[in-house]
């Protein structure tokens, strides 16, 4: 079978390759605004709409007209692709999963990306990639790139610049090894496992939330434009990124444990985006505990659930596993024990106690079992060939060491 993956690296670009870097990617958000821009114009005047490849002969007009002559110095199948990633932004807006695209904006999400592999070279000895226009730069090579390359795709985060290399290679096809196990997400734990481990939150915006106000209270201060107010842009820059590469790495090691050691992962089918919603309302009606609301949406969105499902989806799929998410309607409500289901089961947020059978146990882990209980219903009504064969474990109420 087929595994492609991404590999990410730090660049370290000589000063012209990092102006050059900056020019490409100006120029590949140039192009990308001027095509929505025409689709707009196109739209109003009651045209049909531009599919990529017809745009992408408009590029050729804009590359050797009067107006940017300045685009013939970048790349062509970079800002190809630019005009390619805006075709599939309205196709994904047509079919109901993004929203109408936007402008791109100078400093956000500055990159573009190298979309034949013909064209790219990797020194995997030296650590050097060779990038059309750019020759060969250099980047921490901190792990071994496997497979063949297919794309390279250059962006800058935070001051820095960054590669990530995607290669393609065959595998065999993996055997999924290990129990079944239920996963519920929480606050106070970050996750509960059926078995009843459980693995602590790490909370990286929470540890420099201070700091990172004092440094935007700071840069609030500073004319904006300034090259005052640009360095206390970057500091805060940095700040942030601290927070979401600790985070990443969090995430990572413990997606990577958990599909390890599981054959089969269930887990709730939780819409974070609405739960993260904002309880202030309107004028004419105002929420209700809008400061209590604020902040179990910062800890929610600072836990990092959407990410933390998505790779444990997607690493699940590699090591041959079965991932299923469930409706989490009443999985912390129902007594694993005999299955009375009431609002009153959990009157505090870490004990469940069963008003019926009387049974107490720890809340999330009775939100776990209860899940990894819904995932064998769906594979007893789905039919699925093969599933793990949990065996019944009793609750350890130990912390995960979360390997590298």
């Amino acid at each position: 079978m087929q595994h492609l993956q991404a590999f990410k690296f730090e660049l370290m670009p000589t000063g012209e390759q990092a102006r050059k870097m900056r020019q490409f990617a100006g120029a590949c958000r140039f192009v990308y605004n001027k095509a929505l821009a025409l689709q707009k114009e196109n739209h109003e005047a009651g045209g049909k709409f531009i599919g990529g490849f017809a745009m992408k002969k408009r590029f050729t007009e804009w590359r050797s007209g009067s107006e940017a002559p300045w685009l013939s110095d970048a790349p062509r199948h970079p800002c190809d692709e630019a005009i390619l990633a805006l075709d599939r932004a309205y196709k994904a807006f047509f079919e109901g999963r993004m929203s109408f695209p936007r402008f791109k904006r100078k400093g956000e999400h500055d990159g573009f990306t190298y979309p034949d592999k013909k064209q790219i070279k990797l020194d995997r000895e030296n650590g050097r990639v060779f990038l059309p226009k750019l020759g060969y730069v250099r980047y921490r090579n901190s792990r071994d790139v496997l497979g063949e390359v297919r794309s390279a795709t250059v962006s800058l985060r935070a001051g820095k610049w960054y590669v990530s290399i995607l290669t393609a290679r065959e595998v065999e096809a993996p055997v999924p090894h290990g129990p079944a196990v239920g996963i519920d997400v929480g606050v106070a734990r970050f996750v509960t496992l059926s078995d009843g481990t459980f693995i602590a939150p790490l909370a990286s915006f929470r540890k420099h939330e201070q700091r990172l106000a004092k440094y935007q209270r700071r840069m609030s201060r500073k004319v904006k434009g300034s090259a005052n107010w640009k360095k206390s842009k970057a500091r805060v820059q940095r700040i942030h990124a601290r927070i979401a590469d600790a985070r990443s790495d969090f995430l990572h090691k413990a997606s990577r444990t958990i599909s390890k050691n599981h054959a089969m992962i269930v887990v709730e089918d939780l819409k974070v985006r609405n739960m993260t919603r904002s309880a202030a309302g309107t004028v004419d009606a105002p929420g209700r505990k809008v400061r209590q609301k604020a902040g179990l949406n910062k800890a929610i969105l600072d836990q990092g659930w959407g990410e933390f499902r998505r790779q444990l989806e997607y690493k699940t799929a590699w090591r041959g596993g079965y991932f299923i998410a469930v409706d989490p309607k009443n999985t912390s409500r129902t007594c694993p024990c005999c299955g009375h289901i009431s609002a009153e089961n959990r009157k505090t947020q870490a004990l469940f106690a069963c008003i019926k059978c009387g049974h107490e146990a720890n809340a999330d882990h009775v939100g776990a079992l209860n899940v990894l209980a819904a995932g064998h219903a769906v594979i007893a009504c789905g039919g699925m060939a093969q599933s793990g064969h949990p065996s019944k474990q009793e609750p350890a109420e130990t912390t995960i060491a979360i390997a590298a």
